[in-house]
């Protein structure tokens, strides 16, 4: 028999490999390099397996399948190695990813009716959490309207913002929660330049039993390695995650919590049936021991990757704002995370610039940044530094990268010395 041809599949991939991995500067804040353990060891048999429910017990079967016994043990490390990393009574690694985790708790906690306070994707929001996401969708009632504008409206609530446009205003927020009595509230940005007022909230919240779910997407790694803010220990009730931004592992997501027996009993099953049955069933097995690997590589390199992380994003805002770039949030030191807002509008749109960067092999999202409202039409660019970090980029070299990307958004051509800097880091480091 004749095998299928595949050739032009292997070589476009080729392709990706080589340009992404060897040529460009790549900035996507959602974006990470694996280390070749993590990225070898999917590549196996659990890539055609199934394992519903949780791992079984030498007491109890929990699966709803048999041919588990190596998934079961792999998935139990996995939990077990990142409670401990988390320094956390309560994890799920079965999550898909970190939009996926936010579905499960939607699912499992939220119902129709219910009333949410998050932040608005013109404030940086994640899509999940607003209205044509999944928090929005759950919340609504037939016959209620997706448009916040509308009398008919669905009982979604955005969080007040500070005159600068990035930090939440948190007096008023508390009237605010005061006054609507939400079910829950979500904190945690797509765009998140520095921590969300956790514990400042946290009190009236539990005071009046209001859980608090913290989206960590961005931030996994940062909060892991101690370079951001700790929600959990400040009083959030949830941490859902991505496993593959700041946290450099698979394309997976986590859910965590550090809750009391209490607690635990009112607040974690929510997760648990809105991870399974709620939002999967079959768990991507095969990426499962690549998650035990990245826990191990963060246990060991994740206090100094994340502090560097952070390092490199207040000296490239700086660096590109020297350069005549508006970098956002100057007062503030542009950032406490891996992320640095850019403000573009005085070259072109946030589209044409982030074309202009690829066209120069410089890979970057264009975003939204307040008060923008069109998100096909924004006047920014999102940058994230933790991938060029992992390749061993500091300081210093964040220095030559804002040069080139300043000349580049200015209409010259700088593709060769991009290639020439990218060049000087193809290992990876903190593995």
């Amino acid at each position: 028999m004749m095998p299928v041809d595949i050739a032009d599949i292997v070589r476009i991939v080729e392709l990706q490999t080589t340009w992404r991995g060897q040529h460009t500067i790549n900035l996507i804040a959602s974006e990470n390099a694996q280390s070749p353990a993590v990225r070898d060891i999917q590549n196996s048999d659990f890539m055609a397996r199934y394992a519903e429910g949780h791992p079984n017990t030498a007491d109890e079967v929990k699966r709803y399948y048999q041919g588990t016994q190596y998934i079961d043990e792999i998935e139990t490390m996995a939990r077990t190695e990142l409670l401990a990393l988390a320094r956390c009574r309560q994890a799920d690694v079965r999550p898909i990813s970190g939009n996926a985790a936010n579905t499960a708790l939607a699912l499992g906690y939220l119902r129709a009716g219910d009333t949410i306070i998050v932040n608005s994707t013109a404030a940086g929001g994640h899509i999940s959490h607003n209205t044509i996401g999944v928090f929005g969708r759950r919340i609504q009632v037939r016959g209620q309207s997706l448009n916040i504008g509308s009398k008919k409206r669905i009982p979604l609530h955005f969080f007040p913002l500070t005159e600068d446009m990035y930090h939440i205003d948190v007096p008023k927020s508390l009237e605010l929660i005061d006054e609507v009595s939400p079910r829950l509230i979500v904190l945690g940005k797509s765009l998140i330049l520095f921590p969300e007022p956790v514990r400042e909230l946290a009190g009236l919240c539990q005071e009046r039993g209001i859980p608090m779910l913290y989206d960590g997407a961005h931030v996994l790694g940062l909060i892991l390695g101690g370079a951001f803010q700790d929600p959990l220990r400040e009083g959030a009730t949830w941490l859902t995650a991505s496993s593959h931004k700041t946290f450099p592992g698979p394309q997976r997501g986590v859910i965590l919590a550090d809750l009391d027996e209490d607690g635990e009993r009112k607040y974690w099953p929510a997760a648990d049936r809105g991870v399974f049955p709620g939002s999967s069933s079959n768990h991507h097995l095969h990426t499962l021991p690549a998650l035990c690997i990245a826990i191990r590589e963060m246990q060991r390199h994740g206090v100094a990757y994340a502090a560097q992380i952070v390092r490199n994003a207040k000296a490239l805002g700086q660096a590109l704002d020297d350069a005549g770039v508006v970098v956002e949030a100057r007062d503030f030191g542009y950032t406490e995370s891996h992320q640095i807002a850019v403000n573009v509008s005085a070259f072109d749109t946030g589209v044409a610039v982030a074309q202009q960067l690829e066209a120069n092999d410089i890979i970057v999202n264009y975003n939204m940044l307040p008060p923008d409202t069109d998100p096909r039409n924004p006047s920014g660019l999102r940058i994230g530094v933790q991938e060029m970090t992992r390749y061993g980029m500091r300081e210093a070299d964040m220095q030559r990268l804002a040069g080139l990307m300043a000349d580049a958004i200015k209409g010259k051509t700088v593709k060769d010395a991009v290639h020439a800097l990218r060049a000087e880091f193809l290992t990876l480091h903190y593995v």
